[in-house]
């Protein structure tokens, strides 16, 4: 505590071995922040420069990259500080809003990933009524919805825990996610029940969403002819890959505050660098690997690369 500003500092204690490896962290960390922020922006640039890509499915491919360069711009920015600090330490409101930002748009992740297996259900299930269903009105609304309804719910929970009083001052992570709740010295009912509240309606409800429309979506697609399981195939699995890796990340994440003193220090640093590592750039890749008319444009794009 910091009695002449009244600041209070957390001490980031996720760490291993940094006075040995800083700058090896360092540059890892450097290397795939600039790969994330240049293979999103790559796609992105794609999707906004090509007109046949200006279609309701691309601009949610649009909306997920944005949230992940964003997301990683949250987390980033400050490891890398921390890398090359002599002490690893936080304001808590810096801790809070960091906190916020990254639950806020992490389950606008889920939120855009529901809309998007919503696309795939009205293209695949319902193809006449398309363009009537997805019009520019109705993917205005889900994009507003995928990211307003988290950041209200979440900013709930942020201005409730920035007024408890702490106990602890030491989080076991490398950025301030839920761990943040170690540091109180209770943590009450109504709480637990807010959280457990958020988790059901931006985690639970769209998992349960998507499962039902992939499900219909299966159906259709084997009573269909060949040509309809190939572009349920062409444009699923890629939204599937990313769905499946995020939710494991996502389960671990939610997991991890309940298992806290029975995860070793070193397993929680592997599985924490995995989620803010292998997710972002997931992304990116899949799409631009699996989605055929991504992929096309990216080739062409190589290919001028090559001959300049």
């Amino acid at each position: 505590m910091d009695e002449g500003f009244n600041v209070t500092y957390i001490i980031i204690g996720g760490h291993i071995e940094l006075e040995k490896y800083r700058y090896l962290y360092f540059v890892i960390i450097l290397t795939v922040y600039f790969l994330i922020i240049s293979c999103n922006s790559t796609i992105l640039c794609l999707i906004w420069t090509h007109r046949n890509l200006h279609e309701p499915m691309y601009i949610f491919i649009g909306a997920l990259l944005i949230n992940s360069v964003i997301w990683s711009s949250v987390i980033y920015p400050k490891l890398l500080i921390d890398f090359l600090s002599e002490e690893q330490t936080i304001s808590y409101s810096a801790c809070v809003l960091q906190f916020y930002m990254y639950y806020s748009l992490g389950a606008s992740e889920f939120l855009l990933l529901s809309a998007m297996a919503y696309d795939r259900y009205v293209s695949i299930c319902k193809p006449l009524q398309y363009p009537t269903i997805m019009s520019k009105s109705t993917i205005s609304i889900l994009l507003i919805l995928a990211w307003t309804i988290p950041s209200s719910q979440i900013a709930v929970v942020a201005g409730l825990i920035t007024n408890t009083q702490l106990c602890s001052f030491t989080i076991r992570n490398i950025f301030c996610n839920n761990t943040i709740y170690k540091l109180q010295c209770i943590l009450s009912r109504a709480q637990i029940i807010r959280y457990l509240f958020i988790l059901v309606t931006v985690l639970f409800m769209p998992a349960f969403f998507i499962i039902f429309s992939y499900t219909h979506i299966l159906r259709i697609s084997y009573r269909s002819s060949q040509a309809v399981r190939k572009k349920a195939a062409q444009t699923c699995v890629p939204h599937l890959i990313t769905l499946s890796s995020y939710s494991c990340l996502c389960v671990f994440d939610v997991m991890a505050i309940r298992l806290d003193s029975d995860f070793p220090k070193t397993l929680r640093l592997i599985m924490t660098l995995q989620l803010i590592m292998y997710h972002p750039l997931l992304n990116p890749i899949i799409y631009g690997l699996k989605m055929k008319e991504i992929s096309k444009h990216l080739k062409r794009l190589f290919t001028r690369a090559k001959q300049c």
